[in-house]
């Protein structure tokens, strides 16, 4: 028997908890963005949501989920007459795979029936069976540009237009938007970031008490299910009425203008784009107010939602740590606050709401309850916890004889800020926009925004024979093929006589993501007047277009007598931009060592993931004053679509980057010229220096 884990049993994650149970409220709250760790039951809590939401009535026989009191006048499935006969059904739990096509998701020609009995029939799509459900993308910020597109048009409209393949459908699509992620892995698009409601960071508990009876309730689970779900039975069943009556509730809640001004005020102070931040932080404290049992929105009712609605939304760029300053949130509220909030009632437990964070378990004590259950607690714990692992993870790399004070170094470093021969770690400036780097050809790797692509899930550009099994069918083109030989080959039928021959195969284009791998001089002669600095926001800007276009990202740096590894290809370019900043600068110039383990770097990942196209960017003034043949560590990477960005400058210039792009067969950028990327680029694949 399969039984769903209760939502009552998760131990924690009480602003995930309290974050879900709003959306069950209030669906106009937006959706949920669930960040963490691997590891933090962020699927299960998802999944154990689904049996805590009221049940639904739809038209009987409706594959569109059809309300009977007011049915879609659009629906594929209607018309249908209001206030017809009803079947009541669970809410919908609709998972999108990360690897899903578009067919599945939008819905397409039903192949089948087209086929057989030669009729034109729309079979629907995921979008479909979410509709007044949740839609749940488990590792949503791994889905393709394509459905997120997709997803994207459905979110902000609510109807799902499907036009291809000779299919003219529209139906409403209307469901509670829940993702979960982990940073790690890489980030969402801003436009997808910004389609969630709210959004939560999720870490595990560091208390060994709390730590031990997750443990202790998953092997419970794992021993019985059964009776497992049963001690938490009644528990659940007073969630669902809880929801239920908030549910009935939330019509008669009042938002007033002073507190609607509060909310405006609030978000305007954090510097957030656009209105949708106003609206949903006026949903979720409806909801929220609701959900306390409460009549009139209150000071604890904005700030509930302002913590859950504005972090994702306050970043200024990809590469900004999500998070929200508290302190600032305080101010603000207390700046704008009307004054004539009434006293806490029995279902804010009479605490002020910096130590209340319950997750809407109510005024009595919860057995989830520990010591690390306050968000503000938590995230700042977490922000020490981060900034104190970037500060150690510098200290290490800045550590050791190559990089504190070894007998090459005062050699090797020209002036940077003063005499001494130690290590320097240059600032970074704003990153700015670059022009489009992509590799010459067409490619079939992953799908992505950088270069052309031959993929399985692009847009369809025509048909052809297929050479071998056929995995991706063009129906239309297949029919067109078979339509004028049925008459010889005796149809009699409403269904097509299809012959092997007559099968054609789509042919899709798209861009892909590529390996973006950074080879990037770290040694003294790049310290010299400061050139640190434009280097490395000059590498900072094209990871942030690397982010931007889905590739995976790698960073070599060389300094002293070797080549480090710094970052493993990724998808996580916060990563990348986190050791950037921290790198330090010094020592002798071992180039030909940075290019053999950039080489080494490339063909383990051919390996790994073949049909990935590299693309190498060395950044370096060209010289070499530590060992190594060059011209050999430089044949090793011929074969590999390059950037050479000439870092050299002053009056006297000996060109040595100029020569490495040579040899590489690569293009030549001037550090200063990033404009010259474009054309640069457009000659790849020509093998020859600027």
């Amino acid at each position: 028997m399969n039984v769903a884990y209760p939502f009552s049993a998760v131990v924690g994650l009480d602003d995930l908890k309290l974050a879900l149970l709003l959306n069950a409220v209030s669906p106009r709250v937006g959706g949920v963005l669930v960040r963490g760790e691997k590891g933090t039951a962020k699927s299960t809590i998802v999944r154990a949501l689904a049996a805590q939401l009221p049940a639904v009535d739809t038209v009987p026989g409706c594959r569109f989920a059809c309300d009977p009191v007011a049915p879609d006048p659009s629906c594929p499935d209607g018309p249908h007459e209001p206030g017809g006969p009803a079947v009541r059904r669970p809410s919908a739990l609709v998972e999108l795979p990360v690897g899903a096509s578009e067919d599945r998701l939008a819905g397409s020609l039903d192949v089948e029936r087209a086929l057989t009995e030669g009729v034109k029939a729309f079979e629907p799509g995921l979008l479909a069976a979410a509709h007044r459900g949740v839609l749940y993308v488990d590792e949503v910020n791994l889905l393709h540009d394509h459905l997120v597109d997709l997803l994207l048009d459905a979110a902000a409209l609510g109807t799902c237009y499907v036009e291809r393949e000779s299919v003219s459908v529209r139906h409403a699509a209307r469901f509670l938007l829940v993702g979960t992620m982990n940073p790690e892995e890489g980030e969402l698009r801003p436009q997808l970031l910004d389609r969630f409601g709210l959004t939560v960071e999720v870490r595990a508990s560091r208390d060994p008490r709390e730590r031990a009876e997750v443990v202790r309730r998953r092997l419970a689970f794992e021993a019985d299910p059964a009776a497992f779900a049963a001690r938490w039975e009644d528990a659940e069943a007073e969630l669902a009425e809880r929801i239920s009556a908030a549910r009935e509730r939330l019509a008669d809640v009042g938002l007033p203008d002073a507190r609607l001004e509060q909310i405006a005020a609030v978000c305007a102070g954090f510097e957030v784009d656009g209105l949708r931040a106003d609206l949903v932080t006026a949903n979720a404290a409806l909801a929220h107010a609701a959900w306390r049992g409460r009549d009139v929105v209150t000071d604890e009712d904005v700030r509930a939602a302002a913590r859950l609605s504005l972090p994702h939304r306050r970043r200024r760029d990809p590469f900004d740590a999500p998070g929200l300053d508290e302190s600032l949130l305080d101010e603000l509220l207390d700046s704008t606050s009307p004054g004539d909030d009434p006293p806490p009632d029995g279902g804010g437990g009479g605490k002020p709401p910096s130590q209340r964070h319950d997750g809407g378990q109510g005024p009595a004590p919860s057995p989830d309850a520990g010591p690390e259950q306050g968000a503000g607690s938590d995230q700042g714990a977490g922000s020490e916890r981060g900034a104190g692992s970037e500060r150690d993870a510098a200290s290490e790399r800045g550590a050791g004889p190559e990089q504190g004070g070894g007998p090459e170094q005062g050699a090797g470093l020209e002036q940077d800020g003063g005499p001494g021969g130690g290590v320097r770690v240059a600032s970074v400036g704003v990153p700015h926009a670059v022009p489009l780097l992509e590799v010459p050809g067409v490619g079939e790797g992953a799908a992505g925004r950088r270069s052309r692509s031959r993929t399985a899930r692009g847009r369809v550009t025509g048909a052809r024979r297929p050479a071998a099994k056929v995995r991706d069918p063009h129906v239309v083109a297949t029919l067109l093929a078979a339509a004028p030989r049925q008459r010889a080959r005796g149809r009699s039928g409403a269904g097509l006589v299809l012959r092997p021959d007559d099968l054609r195969e789509a042919v899709r284009e798209g861009r892909e993501g590529n390996l973006v791998l950074f080879v990037v001089d770290a040694s003294g002669s790049m310290a010299a007047r400061r050139r640190m600095t434009t280097v490395k926001t000059a590498v900072l800007s094209l990871l942030l277009d690397a982010y931007q276009r889905r590739d995976k990202v790698g960073l070599v740096t060389f300094r002293g007598r070797t080549a480090e590894l710094v970052l493993p290809p990724t998808s996580s370019v916060e990563a990348g931009a986190a050791r950037l900043r921290s790198l330090p600068t010094g020592g002798r110039t071992p180039l030909a060592a940075g290019l053999a383990r950039a080489a080494e770097v490339l063909r383990a990942e051919r390996l790994r993931d073949p049909a990935r196209r590299p693309l190498l960017v060395v950044v370096t003034d060209g010289r070499a004053t530590a060992g190594g043949d060059v011209d050999r560590a430089a044949g090793l990477l011929a074969s590999t679509a390059g950037i050479v960005v000439d870092c050299e400058d002053g009056p006297v210039r000996l060109g040595l980057a100029g020569r490495l792009a040579v040899r590489l067969g690569a293009r030549l950028v001037p550090l200063g010229d990033l404009d010259g990327i474009v054309r640069a680029h457009r000659g790849l694949d020509g093998g020859k220096a600027a």
